[in-house]
């Protein structure tokens, strides 16, 4: 197998086109936000060089890493990824261990205290094992989501939503009646602002860190020259009340952030908001809606227990469940010390995810 870097947006688009189960966070656009955000970033490809046709080498992987510098330490991470044609015979567990001796080498060079990757593969024995023979550990916290609601929605609206929950598909239905509900769509960076007001109350409110207006804009323009990313927000008197920032890739619709002002909210503005981002998103030829992290559950039982409902994103979580679809969930995100001050961040991380109640 031989690794060489991907500069070409159509090569590395093309081979995640044939990719099954991904997100945005492997794609060209999102290299380009962290390249904004100031991350050192590679796009590396993984090649299979047949020996019959060695001048033809075969693009089996590719693997987006973000060098990530923070106080608490540095690292190599790989977001959602890598991404892999699996229908080649046995070759995950090869694939993973090319992929990590390459990034070995990185972190040497780099000077990095140790390699975190976000994996997107189904949580399963099989998959934790590879992990855990390649020498690597559970880390800390996540910075992406590791379980996700999914919608199918290539059926038509109607059939959507039948699938949802009464109540949801109730006020969907009573907000589309409400004169005084507006849903407005934008590209403007104006609206991103409108957005992040609401979207700093509603952190404070739910006391979580929010991300800078910097990374927000940065993230916006990063996908806008491709359309691929929209506001939409929700009012209602003509007051901004509700609001989501969505990104739409390779046919999957993203519900990337949110935001919701305490005021109004008996009023049903983002029931309706997510309902026209599934129909916008259904117009431009998605086939699947991600509503992104929502809270560990098991069961429909689990949802009435305490335990649930002490999780930050227990309300949440069902909100996003009202919609219809299935949750997907993915093994943890995985850490690989290279030096002592790895222990350090874990302490670090450890700390922070109690504190947030995660």
């Amino acid at each position: 197998m031989e690794v060489r870097e991907i500069k070409d947006k159509k090569i590395w688009e093309d081979f995640l086109e044939k990719c099954k189960e991904k997100t945005f966070l492997q794609s060209f656009n999102w290299g380009e936000f962290n390249k904004m955000m100031g991350n050192k970033i590679w796009r590396l490809g993984f090649y299979e060089i047949p020996k019959s046709k060695p001048q033809i080498p075969n693009l089996i992987g590719v693997s987006l890493v973000v060098k990530v510098s923070a106080k608490r330490g540095t690292f190599l991470f790989v977001p959602h990824g890598p991404l892999i044609e699996f229908q080649i015979p046995n070759s995950k567990f090869q694939f993973l261990k090319s992929l990590l001796e390459e990034l070995k080498k990185l972190a040497k060079k780099e000077r990095c205290n140790f390699i975190r990757i976000a994996p997107i593969l189904e949580k399963n024995e099989e998959n934790e094992k590879i992990f855990k023979e390649l020498g690597f550990r559970d880390a800390p916290i996540h910075i992406h989501p590791e379980i996700t609601w999914e919608l199918d929605i290539s059926k038509p609206e109607e059939e959507i939503l039948k699938g949802m929950r009464k109540t949801t598909r109730y006020l969907i239905r009573q907000a589309l009646k409400n004169k005084e509900i507006e849903i407005l769509k934008s590209e403007r960076i104006e609206d991103l602002e409108e957005f992040n007001k609401i979207y700093q109350e509603t952190a404070k409110r739910h006391r979580f860190v929010p991300f800078s207006f910097d990374y927000l804009k940065n993230e916006f323009l990063a996908f806008k020259d491709d359309k691929q990313i929209l506001i939409i927000l929700g009012k209602y008197k003509s007051e901004v009340v509700c609001g989501g920032v969505f990104v739409f890739w390779q046919k999957i619709g993203f519900y990337h952030h949110g935001a919701s002002l305490q005021k109004h909210f008996k009023i049903p503005t983002s029931y309706l908001m997510i309902w026209e981002a599934i129909k916008e998103a259904k117009g431009r030829g998605c086939e699947k809606f991600n509503f992104w992290g929502i809270a560990p559950i098991s069961s429909n039982i689990e949802l009435k227990t305490s335990k649930f409902w002490k999780h930050p994103w227990a309300g949440l979580t069902l909100f996003k469940m009202g919609f219809g679809g299935e949750k997907k969930e993915y093994i943890k995100t995985k850490d690989l010390p290279i030096s002592p001050r790895y222990w350090f961040c874990y302490l670090v991380e450890k700390i922070r995810k109690k504190k947030r109640g995660l």
